[in-house]
């Protein structure tokens, strides 16, 4: 994949979004919107999923707040916010509804675009999303209370250089997760998540940092939500570049559950 693709732009909004087209339309397929985990560039997030998937359909990937091309702003981060920005990109390229697939803190982006946004989502895949803090592995809250931007695995570092162009955008990206996390994330009611009307798949690794009773809850509360458990890590059965580490093959195992789902055919 070329660090850029043919089609890519900026949405308008106050915080204007990177984004960038993949792919080719397929068989009457709808567009699907990739949103990146914490800490990720497109590249880096979807680097060999994009190929994969470039022959059989369209792929809209965007940079959220501080991360890539996209600007930290001026407030800290939200998931409701990213929501609202990428529902508003959605409508400025006539968009909708489109599939979604989310991973980690795009995860839960796409879930409140799910929940506030309906109109804007056909089917949902949430991969490695908690909703509660609760959900995440042991340890995992005070690693990341004790973390500071020196801790930023170096692949993300660089991956963010190569299209920011800015060493201190990393830093700024890394406060602003950190931040979302530790500030911006409070425990999701349950009635929150039954609103969800999508067809949604929520998926986890059996090693991953979301602990899978988690995903089991998440889709439990969510409508006809289907569970995908997956052997792998945070990240590699998406061919996320930290996570996967140049193996392919979590990812090649993985993408037929997930082209399958979203090739189903849409509930009466």
């Amino acid at each position: 994949m070329t660090a850029l693709s043919d089609e890519h732009g900026y949405s308008s909004a106050e915080l204007p979004l990177y984004y960038e087209w993949h792919g080719k339309d397929g068989a009457g397929r709808p567009p699907l919107l990739l949103l990146h985990g914490g800490g990720s560039t497109i590249e880096s997030n979807w680097g060999r999923l994009i190929p994969a998937l470039a022959d059989s359909r369209r792929m809209l990937a965007v940079e959220l707040q501080g991360h890539g091309r996209t600007g930290t702003g001026v407030g800290p981060a939200s998931f409701e916010g990213s929501a609202d920005g990428a529902a508003l990109l959605l409508a400025e390229l006539g968009l909708g509804p489109v599939d979604v697939l989310g991973f980690s803190n795009g995860g839960q982006v796409a879930l409140q675009l799910a929940i506030r946004h309906p109109g804007a989502v056909r089917r949902l895949v949430a991969a490695s999303a908690p909703f509660r803090r609760d959900g995440m592995v042991d340890g995992f809250w005070d690693g990341l209370a004790a973390a500071t931007s020196a801790d930023l695995p170096q692949p993300y570092r660089e991956a963010d250089l190569a299209v920011s162009g800015d060493p201190a955008h990393a830093e700024r990206m890394f406060q602003l997760d950190r931040d979302l996390m530790l500030t911006g994330f409070t425990d999701w009611p349950d009635e929150l998540l039954a609103g969800i009307t999508a067809p949604t798949l929520v998926v986890a690794a059996d090693r991953d940092v979301v602990r899978v009773d988690h995903a089991a809850r998440l889709a439990s509360l969510i409508p006809g939500a289907r569970l995908l458990v997956v052997p792998g890590n945070h990240g590699d059965y998406l061919g996320e570049l930290a996570a996967a580490a140049g193996d392919s093959g979590p990812l090649e195992r993985t993408l037929p559950f997930l082209t399958a789902f979203l090739d189903e055919a849409q509930p009466v």
